[in-house]
């Protein structure tokens, strides 16, 4: 089965259970200061999941994009990706425990779908905890499909699921397939590799909150993920998603280019394969991210820089990221049309940061080797490096960890604050963090957001249009299409408009209609997002109507007062401006 296959078996599946297909969200997060990208498929749902109304009704199915960077240093072995693509299925307070495990098993073994052998299956379930009880009910369920008691165990904080530190939780069941050569043992062992997971089913009864208290939620949710690459080489029988049809295209490419073996490169290929893949799909995405020392950026640059360097240790000279990112977008440009239309930017910015890294990357490796006799790398070494060179700190680690010698990462940082950079753990930080907030402030400052881009229409440009939102509970950032510097008095008049509208009270009211109806209102569209037939739009009175998810405020008097605190450029053609409620 090739991935093409195995996803429209999943939809049409899910379809055949009612459940309404939706659209991939961007990677980027939508008004969400806790992560840099979606690093799972419930995360754009988390104000339905939270008990909003969605618009295409309470059965939900997609293939979301997704990213994460934590199993960065696990990159080349069997199971992980960087960028990947996540199945899921959602119940918003519709169905719950017996619906999702028994069709969980009939599109796992039946003849029709996967058609996987029973004797290969085993699962887990959570053991409880002093907050939610031990879950009993699932055991039963997978004993009534059929699956033995040997192959069910109880797990502890591994089968309790949370995006984040905070929000929508609880405890979860996750499915194992047999990989190893021999006949799967009668009982279950979770710490023997060769039973690899392949689905988890969420029963997210539950919010997490910053103190640490689990009550629950408005509604009892499912929410399910299958991850594509695993699931993909586990069903064919192959050791990792790098031998499927979603990496081999790129990984032959990579080795007509270094003239030598996967087989021999194993490792180094596959960090090659999957850093541009995900490159790609950060640069092609419809909120495009490019490569800097910031955040986002920062982990791009990272990605970009991290394969240039495993090319060269492959062999590969002179330029190669764009003969890579050609079979990308080639192989996943039908599924993801935002790589067909950006492709001339992805090509771009990735041969920039190439050349740009490739004129440092031979004399920053021997300025390293200079180091090495002196038994660690000091933190005004590693940032000469950094500056001079352009090694992303995490490079500096790993080519010390070849040698076994450490990295003074303390005096890194140091130098870095003193240089007025970006401190790496700045970054590190919004990984951490719970899911998107929905406390009253940033409830507020959402709303003000929708006042702040009609009020910049009504005062500036009727071509001004949104390019970009972040809401923290301290401030907004709002960007948006605009050649030049407002002036002082314009930024004046933009926030007296959004405090005038304040304080005549309108009500916010949500509406849901098709899509063509709400474009033919002239309903503003978020930036960078995909949207299906039937979608969500808020109305703040007649002054404004923009397509969205919410949460918002009934009436604009809730905001209070609306305060600019600066006005800036991020990129040509587009600015941002920060500001506060009080």
């Amino acid at each position: 089965m090739n991935a093409p296959q195995l996803i429209q078996k999943y939809l049409d599946f899910f379809k055949s259970k009612g459940h309404a297909i939706i659209p991939s969200a961007s990677l980027i997060p939508s008004n969400d200061a806790s992560v840099l990208f979606n690093t799972a498929g419930m995360q754009p749902l988390v104000p339905y999941l939270m008990g909003g109304k969605h618009p295409q009704g309470t059965r939900l199915v997609n293939v979301q994009k997704c990213l994460r960077t934590v199993d960065f240093d696990s990159i080349g072995d069997d199971t992980h990706n960087t960028f990947f693509q996540m199945l899921g299925n959602w119940s918003l307070g519709d169905y719950f425990k017996k619906e999702a495990i028994e069709w969980s098993f009939e599109f796992l073994t039946s003849k029709k779908w996967l058609n996987l052998p029973v004797k290969k299956l085993a699962v887990t379930v959570y053991q409880g905890d002093r907050n939610v009880p031990r879950d009993e009910e699932s055991y039963a369920l997978w004993r009534s499909v059929g699956i033995p008691e040997e192959r069910i165990a109880f797990q502890g904080k591994d089968n309790f699921w949370i995006a984040g530190e905070t929000g929508p939780c609880g405890p979860s069941t996750e499915m194992f397939y047999w990989t190893g050569e021999s006949v799967a043992p009668q009982k279950f062992d979770p710490t023997d590799a060769r039973w690899v997971e392949i689905w988890n089913d969420v029963f997210m009864a539950y919010n997490k909150k910053e103190d640490g208290t689990v009550l629950p939620l408005k509604q009892k949710n499912v929410d399910t993920g299958m991850g594509l690459e695993r699931t993909l080489a586990v069903i064919n029988g192959q050791k990792s998603a790098y031998e499927t049809d979603l990496f081999q295209p790129i990984i032959k490419t990579i080795e007509e280019l270094s003239v030598k073996k996967y087989s021999s490169e194993q490792r180094s290929m596959r960090i090659i394969a999957d850093h541009i893949r995900a490159a790609v799909f950060i640069i092609g995405d419809e909120n495009a991210v490019l490569p800097s020392n910031v955040d986002r950026g920062y982990i791009l640059r990272r990605l970009i820089r991290r394969a240039v360097r495993y090319g060269k240790m492959v062999g590969i000279f002179g330029a190669f990221l764009v003969d890579l990112a050609e079979i990308v977008i080639l192989s996943y440009g039908n599924d993801y049309s935002e790589l067909k239309i950006n492709k001339e930017r992805i090509k771009t910015e990735l041969y920039n940061e190439e050349s740009k890294f490739g004129k440092t990357l031979e004399k920053g490796l021997h300025e390293f080797e200079r180091m090495v006799p002196l038994g660690k790398i000091s933190g005004i070494n590693a940032f000469l490096l950094f500056q001079s060179y352009g090694f992303p700190l995490e490079m500096t680690e790993e080519l010390a960890s070849e040698k076994n010698i450490k990295v003074d990462i303390k005096g890194f940082l140091a130098e870095y604050e003193k240089h007025k950079e970006l401190s790496r753990t700045g970054a590190e930080k919004k990984f951490k963090g719970g899911l998107a907030d929905s406390s009253p402030v940033v409830i507020r400052l959402h709303t003000a957001t929708h006042l702040l881009n009609e009020a910049l229409r009504k005062v500036i440009s009727p071509t001004i249009h949104q390019k970009g939102s972040n809401i923290t509970p301290e401030r907004l950032r709002f960007d948006f299409s605009f050649e030049r510097k407002l002036t002082p008095e314009e930024g004046k008049k933009v926030e007296d408009e959004v405090n005038r509208v304040v304080k005549l009270d309108l009500a916010v009211i949500r509406k849901e209609m098709p899509i063509k109806e709400a474009e033919k209102l002239g309903a503003e569209k978020e930036f960078g997002q995909k949207y299906p037939d039937k979608v969500s739009v808020y109305f703040v009175g007649d002054y404004s109507k923009e397509f969205c998810g919410g949460p918002h405020v009934t009436h604009t008097a809730e905001i209070g007062k609306f305060k600019i605190l600066k006005e800036e450029a991020v990129a040509a053609g587009v600015r941002r401006i920060k500001a506060i409620v009080e």
